[in-house]
């Protein structure tokens, strides 16, 4: 709920009453107008491209009801406003229709994570301090110039007016960290700047007062500004990448339909205990844990499990939070609310991942023990071999700031981030979207990968096999009967016929069965499409996906289906072969489906069978053996075992809390460029590697000038600004990689990639 906002002032003197309470009126309508809205934010893992969303804005501003639509394309999320009595299955069958997945987020969970006022603060801070060294840099390169005596006094108190107050505000973050290190009695890098900072505006104010020469107020200002302008870009790397639990947390459902004795009534879910029976709709996502107690359906359990076909439920049957209701309603009787459920527990194990993946040391931070430390000691030396040698406390501490300011991790700070952007941007033109700030750096560390199945190394969506092949009259009855369905096997069949260019027959009297199938009436006989043994098929052989029509006394015929490969898959795997790393298959799906895949693609060893409780269990063990691993997944279930891996990728069509716990995502659907990523990881470690040895060069060249007493305002600006230069070339200097040469599967016919 916004702030209350509160009545204008009635204005004097007005010409009549009525003008007066106008603008009260129309503050009143206002709050009128929010009181009778309501907030739907809707997440669509589905969306790729920009007419995607296009499409989706339009198909939601046509439902009767809606204000407003806003499609969100970087995290592929809808955010609709409505009439109060909007309910989301409403909005969800509408994007169905248009061949879209929806899943309903809460908008009070993601609202906390929305507002980015450290972001905010900090590019103030920036804006403030690059306003401010621009100017006095303009005085300073007068003083260079020439300038003497009262002239350069002048140029010296005027950049002192501006860079003082300019430098309280804009190094206020530097200050708080640096003050925070030294309380619990450590250094950091944020130690050394504040001191060079400080320094350069301490010692030069007193220059200034004392008619010196030398200031360095547009050093101080330089530096400040250039260390926000890192510590921003920092920031907004991080906020790229949300918690994954927080994501997670959005996805359990914020309110349940209770059924009582007086009736059915909607309730936040925080209403519910265990005990209470919950009406389930078509469409609906499970809100709890609990036991069907009425109705049959079928369920999609692939966000949490990875099982790629529905399952049948009926009463008895135990079902999870975060399942998704396919067919028909379904009344639980709760078992588990809230904190308790499946999905809530899931939450918890991805916060736990993620703390763990917190620890990992970068490159620049276990580069700032060692100089922070260093920079210290050397000014400190220089300082008191300069007051021993001349008893002169103000030429020491001269010299001491000079040593400050010309070691100040310009080209330390730089030698990562100009790396880490340079092969980012080479990895986005290859169709990879890089979140994390260490990201590279623990890519290029990888010695296993651990592949998910399905929407990983397979599309995700089954295909009816050899539509060619099966009679028309046949393909036209079924697609009569799966035009009425919104059960997976159903839209492949109707797609087909689609492409197919064949008709659907006229059938009438349509009518879904849920947990079993589609039923009509064709030429006065009954025609069922659906499980085998409701329409009476022979046991299934093996584990392939088929759905069966049957028209009258007729012999059922069968439809296959199998899930096709993504493209690059076999490339991606034979690629990571080739540079000598191992590679696992770890899914959900049955061993069969598993098998065949794993059989396709090249992969020797493999899993069946795994929750997402096992599969962060199974890259936990491995982390715990000393392997570095990559783990690539895009479901629910994989967001544990992403957050815990060392480093992780998930495709663009992944769900939310998967894509937010990865970080790097797969913009494209081709998986080519999975190993070649790697190669210009390594290449990127090597170039940081070569940056902290020019930044090393620099120092030692230029710190025994500032030692010596010769690191003048202009001598140290030309120094930061070529080692910044050099470091920031070498940075460009990152290549496309390209992996080494991998041999090719073992081929195996299409047909037996099939789905469990």
């Amino acid at each position: 709920m916004s702030a209350v906002e509160p009545l204008p002032d009635l204005p004097r003197g007005a010409a009549c009453a009525a003008c007066a309470v106008t603008p009260a009126a129309e503050v009143l309508a206002r709050h009128d107008r929010r009181a009778r809205e309501t907030r739907i934010v809707l997440s669509l893992p589905g969306m790729t491209s920009a007419s995607c969303m296009s499409r989706v804005e339009r198909k939601l501003a046509a439902v009767p009801g809606v204000r407003l639509a806003r499609v969100n394309l970087t995290l592929k999320r809808a955010s609709v406003t409505a009439a109060p009595d909007m309910v989301p299955e409403t909005l969800i069958a509408a994007l169905d229709e248009i061949g879209f997945e929806a899943h309903e987020l809460d908008a009070g969970a993601l609202a906390a994570t929305e507002t980015d006022r450290a972001g905010r603060d900090l590019l103030m801070r920036l804006g403030v301090a690059g306003f401010a060294s621009m100017n006095v840099m303009l005085l300073s390169i007068s003083v260079w110039a020439g300038a003497e005596d009262a002239t350069r006094d002048l140029f010296h108190w005027i950049s002192a007016a501006i860079a003082l107050p300019a430098i309280a505000f804009s190094g206020q973050p530097f200050f708080r960290n640096a003050w925070g290190a030294l309380r619990s009695g450590r250094l950091n890098m944020d130690v050394p700047i504040v001191l060079a900072i400080l320094l350069a505006a301490g010692t030069s104010l007193y220059e200034t007062s004392q008619s010196g020469e030398h200031a360095y107020f547009d050093a101080a200002l330089t530096l400040t500004f250039f260390l926000l302008a890192g510590r921003f870009l920092d920031h907004r790397t991080r906020a790229v990448a949300r918690s994954a639990a927080e994501e997670l947390a959005a996805l359990e459902v914020p309110r349940a339909i209770r059924v009582t004795p007086e009736g059915e009534e909607t309730v936040p879910l925080a209403a519910l205990s265990a005990g209470d029976l919950v009406l389930v709709r078509p469409g609906g996502r499970m809100p709890v844990d609990g036991v069907v107690v009425t109705g049959e359906s079928e369920l999609d359990r692939s966000l949490l499990t990875g099982e790629t076909l529905p399952v049948y439920a009926g009463p008895g049957m135990v079902v999870s939070a975060g399942e998704v209701n396919l067919t028909g309603p379904l009344t639980l009787r709760a078992t588990a609310v809230g904190a308790e459920s499946s999905l809530h527990a899931l939450t918890d194990l991805v916060a736990v991942a993620e703390s763990g993946r917190s620890n990992y040391s970068s490159l620049a931070d276990r580069a700032a023990k060692l100089y922070a430390p260093g920079v210290h000691i050397l000014a400190a030396l220089s300082f008191a071999g300069w007051y021993l040698a001349t008893g002169d406390l103000r030429h020491a501490v001269n010299i001491a700031a000079a040593v400050l300011i010309i070691t100040c991790p310009c080209a330390l700070g730089l030698a990562v981030p100009a790396v880490t952007t340079a092969a980012s941007g080479r990895l986005f033109r290859k169709g990879l979207l890089i979140k994390s700030a260490t990201a590279l750096e623990r890519l290029a560390e990888v010695d296993t990968v651990v592949f998910d199945k399905t929407g990983t190394l397979t599309a995700g969506t089954p295909r009816l096999d050899e539509a060619g092949a099966h009679p028309e009259p046949e393909l036209a009855l079924a697609a009569a009967l799966a035009a009425g369905s919104t059960h997976p096997l159903s839209r492949a069949l109707a797609s087909a016929a689609a492409e197919a260019g064949i008709a659907p027959a006229p059938v009438t009297d349509l009518r879904e069965v849920p947990g079993f199938g589609m039923e009509a009436r064709f030429d006065g006989q009954i025609v069922r499409l659906g499980r085998g043994d409701w329409v009476g098929a022979p046991p299934a052989q093996g584990a392939q996906a088929s759905s069966w029509l049957r028209l009258g006394n007729g012999a059922p015929h069968p439809f296959r289906f199998s899930d096709a490969l993504r493209p690059g898959a076999t490339d991606a795997v034979a690629g990571f072969l080739a540079q000598g790393l191992t590679v696992k298959l770890v899914s959900g799906d049955g061993p069969g489906a598993v098998e065949a895949l794993a059989r396709r693609v090249g992969i020797d060893d493999w899993r069946a069978g795994a929750t997402p409780v096992d599969k962060a269990e199974i890259v936990a063990q491995l982390s715990a053996d000393g392997r570095k691993v990559l783990m690539v997944g895009d479901g629910l279930n994989d967001t544990a075992a992403l957050s815990a891996a060392h480093v992780s990728i998930s495709p663009a069509s992944a769900l939310d809390a998967a894509r937010v716990a990865s970080d790097i995502v797969l913009l494209g659907t081709d998986l080519t460029s999975l190993a070649p990523a790697r190669e210009t990881a390594r290449k990127a470690i090597r170039r940081i590697r070569e940056n902290f040895r020019i930044a090393t060069l620099y120092n030692i060249v230029a710190v025994p000038l500032a030692v010596a007493g010769l690191a003048t305002p202009l001598i140290a600006a030309l120094a930061m600004s070529s080692s910044s230069i050099t470091v920031s070339l070498n940075a460009l200097r990152v290549g496309d990689a390209k992996s080494p040469r991998a041999p090719k599967a073992s081929p195996v016919p299409d047909a037996t990639l099939q789905e469990a």
